[in-house]
């Protein structure tokens, strides 16, 4: 019976803060005159990032009273780490090449990649916000360099607000 429920313990409003601080983050990565500066920001804007997620997954769990190490909490978590992990390592190679440039579509297509995965055991708007995530990094992919900052606003600020209000407006929170 576990095994058919959903995980419904992604908060809406955890996915706006995310949108919000993205926004903020985008614009000081804007101002960084430094590649290394640039990463360092957006380094900084993913921890923050973990940071509200987690507590946000745990107050509307505690407040549904489900568990997140239910199966599809377990599932979700699993489905979601490897396209991660991916990013972390792809992460390591372009700046070892000097490709700076294509972080932007990279981190926002292997991100989407991991929320459809993982929200394929979570209600239907989660997997379908991975999908706009997947669209954003493969447009920044091919957007010219200096699109980069845009492209992450416009993705890990703009999509999780929009997706967050959809989120806390169709499934509490």
């Amino acid at each position: 019976m576990e095994g058919a429920t959903r995980f419904t313990a992604v908060s809406g409003l955890g996915e706006a803060t995310v949108g919000a601080t993205a926004l903020v983050a985008a614009w000081i990565a804007a101002q960084q005159t430094s590649p290394a500066g640039w990463l360092l920001i957006w380094l900084l804007e993913a921890a923050v990032a973990l940071v509200i997620t987690t507590g946000a997954f745990a107050w509307k769990a505690r407040r549904a009273k489900i568990s997140l190490d239910s199966q599809p909490g377990r599932r979700f978590a699993l489905s979601l780490l490897p396209p991660l992990c991916a990013g972390a390592v792809l992460t390591a190679v372009l700046l070892r090449a000097g490709m700076f440039s294509s972080l932007p579509g990279v981190w926002l297509l292997l991100y989407g990649t991991g929320v459809v995965t993982g929200g394929a055991f979570s209600v239907r708007t989660v997997p379908v916000m991975g999908l706009g995530f997947m669209a954003a990094g493969a447009a920044a992919l091919f957007a010219p360099a200096a699109w980069g900052d845009v492209m992450m606003a416009a993705g890990f600020g703009g999509l999780h607000i929009f997706f967050g209000a959809v989120i806390a407006w169709r499934h509490g929170g």
